[in-house]
């Protein structure tokens, strides 16, 4: 998950270094795994300013050419040649210095040089707008506002300056962390609880948001038919709005975070989602037909277009947004209908904020193949009580930038009541699992920072915490010991000052010794060992029959289709492996793979460790003495024949077709066989 910099400080007025800002939120479990500067433009417009024509005169050697000499805030002035028509005395201008690189609309970037223009020394560049790449104007050089001061950079006046994109490493239970309020959150807990010495403490500052009118019931009706499926539904319907290109901000932000604006409804809902953690989505009103909605179970291979311009078959089990009719307009909580999205003609909208099951919708979306910022927040668990902060905050914002009238009040339908966690817990047991007797005031302010309960039945030894609700992964105590930990900081339990430890020996048969050895034997003759995942594609099961361990372990919810089953051969990753380094002219390779695999049968499941060895190309280098040695089974046999010596197993060799088959007691260990293309 990616998160502006700029849009983090809008809640949390932290001013610490960018290092230090990933530290604190690594501590607390938000782990940073990239940070990356992001250019409003290509280049960041780095050394471009604002400067003033002081004087301006006749190119001695050139009719089109201007002489001007430049303020641009410093003590000497600047003399540049311009060619520009419109340049006068007195014109704010935007001015590349000597280094600047440009990157303008059409052409190769260049590099601001000192230099000579028949004949007169020219120390920049007055530039127009397609040579900042702001555009396409060529007609004259950019003429500013005449206010502005000398030396003002050109980001900072255009307000295109770079912002920092923090991407987070989010564990699946950190649903609170999926906006940036909720890792702003944790930022200014976290640095209230470090030791950092900070000259002043940072709070949670939330967006202002206007308070509007609730009700239940509205001309415009929403029917939610299965709590379990839909806790809460809200709803407004704004009309007279105008679809147009977003305001500077929000597209600059949209872009850090790495989504791409679309228009000013669609992106204030993915604004207000990275905003929150909360997702929303706008209808056109006109598609929906009738005066109401419904949350309701699908029909049975009913057809039905999503946004993505794709037809899918719904499923009974899937939930849908549908008009009075029954009409599809949305797969909820994944993606919205084709029919129902809001374009340009769009004026009138139906604005919804909902919480969904999650399972429900994890088993759509993987059903369906579609994996949305949507579907990610609701698979993981939402806060019910934040549907009309987030619903009021997009209005405010939709009013504000599209225009138009909200339409009566916000419909809100709870159809099911969340209760708040209530967790009994015991901080003399905290201190013994963590180690540390961290005093019990610390461990009661941090879970108050943290928006927790607490009752304290009694002072030392037992309380009742209640969860937020927005905290869906907390539903035990080790969970709050956990958020206790975090934030009083896993780097602050000191090492004991001494370890120990005992020894064993075991007079029996050591399988990881065993297996060290051949690795090293067979690393000395040439072999690299490489690691496959177990999991494979179902092709493995066609491909590998011959060498099949049983049938294979089909994996009920796989990730993809190529990871659908457990693998019953070695041979099939191996020779993906041997295909990937083909494909790219590696062709002399000698591979070998320690790993499981796994079959069902009658009895239940079973699984047993092999050992694949594979050789293609040369045998040896090729040199003057020798020619082109080709790799054999021969050679192959050689290598399996020192791993069997090396176990000391007595073992015998036949010829089955082109398969060789080796046996030790009549029991079948191995084969040995030519791959073909």
């Amino acid at each position: 998950m990616k998160i502006s910099l700029d849009w983090l400080k809008e809640y949390s007025d932290v001013q610490l270094p960018i290092g230090e800002i990933s530290s604190v939120l690594t501590d607390t479990g938000l782990e940073v795994e990239k940070v990356a500067v992001v250019e409003a433009i290509k280049g960041g417009l780095k050394g471009v300013v604002v400067g003033e024509v002081v004087e301006k005169w006749q190119h001695p050697n050139a009719d089109r050419l201007n002489l001007t000499k430049i303020d641009i805030g410093k003590e000497e002035l600047l003399q540049i040649v311009c060619g520009a028509p419109n340049v006068a005395q007195g014109q704010k201008v935007m001015v590349s210095t000597i280094g600047t690189e440009l990157h303008p609309i059409s052409g190769d970037s260049f590099k601001i040089k000192k230099g000579k223009i028949r004949g007169e020394v020219s120390e920049g560049m007055l530039c127009a707008e397609d040579e900042l790449g702001l555009g396409k104007g060529h007609d004259g050089i950019m003429s500013l506002a005449p206010n502005t001061p000398n030396g003002t950079a050109a980001a900072e006046y255009l307000n295109l300056a770079s912002d920092t994109s923090i991407e987070i490493g989010l564990t699946p239970n950190r649903t609170d962390a999926m906006g940036h309020i909720g890792v702003a959150r944790d930022l200014c807990v976290g640095l209230k609880h470090s030791k950092k010495e900070l000259q002043s403490l940072p709070s949670l500052t939330l967006p202002e948001i206007n308070s509007y009118k609730v009700n239940g019931t509205n001309s415009f009706s929403i029917e939610v038919t299965n709590s379990d499926l839909c806790e809460r539904y809200t709803g407004a319907i704004i009309k007279g709005i105008k679809v147009k290109e977003s305001s500077d901000l929000i597209k600059k932000r949209l872009k850090t975070i790495g989504l791409e604006p679309i228009n000013n409804i669609v992106d204030i809902t993915n604004y207000v989602l990275h905003e929150f953690g909360h997702p929303l989505h706008a209808f056109d009103l006109q598609s929906i037909e009738t005066n109401g909605v419904k949350v309701v179970n699908a029909q049975t291979k009913a057809k039905f277009k999503t946004l993505d311009g794709k037809e899918r078959e719904l499923n009974e089990n899937d939930i849908i947004i549908a008009n009075s009719s029954n009409t599809p307009l949305c797969l909820a909580g994944v993606m919205g209908g084709l029919e129902s999205g809001v374009s340009d003609k769009t004026t009138n909208i139906f604005l919804e904020c909902a919480v969904f099951n999650a399972i429900s919708v994890r088993k759509t979306a993987k059903r369906h193949q579609l994996n949305t910022d949507a579907s990610f927040r609701f698979e993981r668990g939402v806060n019910p009580d934040a549907c009309i902060d987030v619903i009021s905050r997009a209005i405010d914002l939709i009013l504000e930038h599209a225009g138009g009238e909200l339409e009566g009040s916000i419909i809100d339908v709870l159809a099911k009541e969340r209760k708040k966690k209530k967790i009994e817990f015991s901080p003399s047991r905290c201190q013994k699992v963590i180690g540390l007797n961290i005093p019990l005031e610390k461990m009661e302010s941090i879970l108050i920072d943290l928006e927790f309960e607490v009752e304290k039945i009694d002072q030392d030894s037992n309380w009742v915490c209640l969860a937020p609700k927005y905290r869906v992964d907390v539903t035990r105590e080790a969970d709050i010991i956990e958020e206790i930990l975090r934030i009083y900081g896993y780097n602050n339990i000191p090492l004991p000052e001494k370890l120990n430890s005992s020894l064993s020996f075991f007079n029996q048969r050591n399988e990881e010794g065993s297996r060290n050895k051949i690795a090293d034997m067979l690393t000395s003759q040439g072999f690299n060992e490489i690691m496959n995942n177990s999991l494979t594609s179902e092709r493995h099961s066609e491909i590998c029959h011959l060498e099949q361990f049983g049938d294979p372990v089909v994996l009920l919810n796989p990730l993809s289709k190529d990871l659908g089953e457990l693998r019953t051969s070695i041979s099939y990753s191996i020779l993906q492996c041997v295909a990937f380094n083909l494909n790219r002219k590696s062709n002399n390779l000698s591979l070998y793979e320690f790993g499981n695999v796994y079959a069902n049968n009658d009895t239940g499941y079973k699984e047993k460790q092999v050992l694949g060895i594979a050789r293609t190309g040369l045998s040896e280098k090729e040199n003057w003495l020798n020619g082109k040695s080709i790799t054999q089974p021969v050679h192959l046999l050689q290598s399996i024949e020192s791993v069997l010596n090396q176990l000391n197993i007595s073992f015998s060799i036949k010829q089955v077709n082109e398969t060789l088959e080796i046996y030790s007691r009549k029991v079948q260990i191995g084969k040995i066989r030519k791959a073909t293309k």
